[in-house]
């Protein structure tokens, strides 16, 4: 006897902030063949056995020998008919039984975690399912997640809706396409440029990193005459304002500032127009300051900075700054050019008084998908929560800000792999570890300059923590650490 066994195919439906959604899971049907040796009737002598009675009962009258053969002819009608549920025999593969039982109990749990409208988990059950290539149980958690999030609502709804936007990419194979709609998206220069303003002022991350670098410059050149600045990503040049005013007032005279700054994309982009109009700035307010001061612009992107783009002059202190800029150097992880500890050596080449290093303390450089989709949501989190406190959720260029200033980078790191993930954050043990094979070694912190970054913080939150441990100092938020600086020479 054959028949034929479909496995199971559920069908959940849960309610979500917006109604109710279901998605079915579809498995390709199997079959599995039920073929016994031996039924019921056999066991009675074969099914031979029954026909000679039956042909004997044609001889003979006896009612006991007619109902007997009666009740037999039942059986054989009763198991000559088709199954109508099998369930009831247990007829499964072993296998078939536990594939079952695990998409039931998927299922289960899946259906138990959104009815408690946990945000977060239900992002990063959606993250697994794509590194799992589980594509029923992904679009039916996209489906589900879709009304959580919003760009207008509490800050976790805010940034799960661009790391929604970057898992719908990354499911789609589109990741760069949708990283560079972004970048076409871009407001008009000038707009940009007042969204990275209102950033910069609302937190305290980038003048935390500016105070600390600058007072570990001002400290190590505070006897030198002749000063060469060398800035890998000098953005609109609003760190060295208060550098150059306060060399100014340095006993014995200011000394001669050169910069040499090196220029990105985005930064050329935000300003309308290349590295002249940053020289131009810093020189006018250098003269106003009665401070020696010539700007140089490299004429090359950072990873492809060499020794002659540097021009380097006898007799200059140099200092180099990496700014929230390292960590879109590509390394050994991304292909066999590593710009990242080529840069380290040939800065260490140079013998700089000191090198100062502001970055993302976070690890997204080589974490497989899901972890990394945890650290960037736990990471950004803070930062949307720190925004809340300064920026007002009715403020009506919040989500200008966000959209065009985080949530970029937020779609880099979910969607995009290879070379086209530019944003490679590392935590500072790693940058420790590539600053000592270079040959470098720790450079002291100011213990005045903490005490006046400390003074800052207090004027935004008390959420705000700053620590000192291992030759760094950590801003965060509510204990999480998020920017690290540190210097070295």
């Amino acid at each position: 006897m054959q028949v034929s066994v479909k496995k199971f195919e559920p069908h959940f439906a849960t309610e979500s902030s917006s109604g109710t959604a279901g998605y079915p899971v579809q498995n390709s049907p199997s079959t599995a063949s039920f073929s016994p040796n031996e039924s019921v009737i056999s066991q009675l002598n074969s099914q031979s056995c029954l026909h000679d009675l039956q042909d004997s009962s044609e001889n003979t009258s006896s009612p006991e020998k007619q109902s007997y053969v009666h009740k037999l002819r039942e059986l054989e009608i009763a198991m000559l008919e088709p199954v109508e549920d099998l369930d009831m025999y247990n007829i499964t593969t072993p296998n078939e039984s536990n594939q079952v039982s695990s998409e039931e109990q998927k299922w289960k749990l899946l259906a138990e975690m959104m009815s408690r409208g946990d945000l977060k988990e239900a992002l990063c059950a959606c993250a697994q399912a794509i590194s799992n290539n589980d594509s029923p149980t992904v679009n039916w958690l996209l489906t589900e997640l879709r009304p959580m999030v919003s760009v207008y609502g509490e800050p976790l709804q805010r940034l799960a809706a661009y790391m929604l936007e970057g898992l719908v990419a990354r499911l789609q194979s589109s990741g760069s396409c949708i990283y560079k709609a972004l970048r076409c998206k871009e407001p008009a220069s000038a707009e940009l440029l007042s969204y990275m303003h209102i950033l910069y002022e609302v937190c305290p991350y980038f003048k935390f990193g500016y105070m600390s670098a600058n007072g570990a410059i001002a400290d190590a050149m505070r006897n030198e005459s002749r000063v060469h600045i060398i800035d890998f990503q000098i953005a609109q040049g609003s760190q060295w304002i208060t550098l150059i005013q306060a060399l100014a007032s340095r006993p014995g005279g200011p000394p001669k500032i050169r910069i040499t700054g090196i220029d990105d994309s985005t930064s050329a982009y935000a300003r309308g127009g290349g590295l002249d109009i940053v020289g131009k700035r810093l020189s006018r307010l250098a003269e106003s300051c009665k401070v020696p001061f010539e700007f140089h612009a490299a004429s090359v992107s950072a990873p492809e900075i060499q020794l002659e783009n540097l021009v380097i002059r006898p007799g200059e202190a140099i200092a180099v700054n990496f700014a929230l800029t390292l960590h879109h150097m590509p390394d050994e992880s991304v292909g066999t050019q590593n710009h990242r500890d080529r840069i380290l050596r040939l800065v260490k080449s140079l013998s700089p008084k000191v090198v100062t290093l502001i970055e993302q303390e976070s690890n997204t450089n080589t974490a497989p998908f899901v972890p990394r989709f945890v650290e960037v949501l736990n990471y950004y989190l803070a930062i949307f929560e720190s925004i809340d406190v300064t920026l007002p959720r009715e403020h009506k260029e919040r989500v200008n800000v966000e959209q065009h200033c985080l949530a970029r980078e937020v779609v880099n790191v979910v969607a995009c792999e290879g070379a086209e993930r530019v944003e490679r954050h590392e935590v500072f043990g790693k940058w420790r570890s590539r600053f000592s094979m270079a040959g470098f070694t720790p450079y002291p912190l100011s213990s005045f300059v903490n005490f006046t970054i400390k003074t800052l913080l207090e004027s935004y939150s008390n959420k705000y923590t700053l620590e000192e441990r291992d030759g760094a100092l950590y801003l965060g938020w509510m204990n999480r650490p998020l920017i690290v600086s540190c210097a070295w020479t």
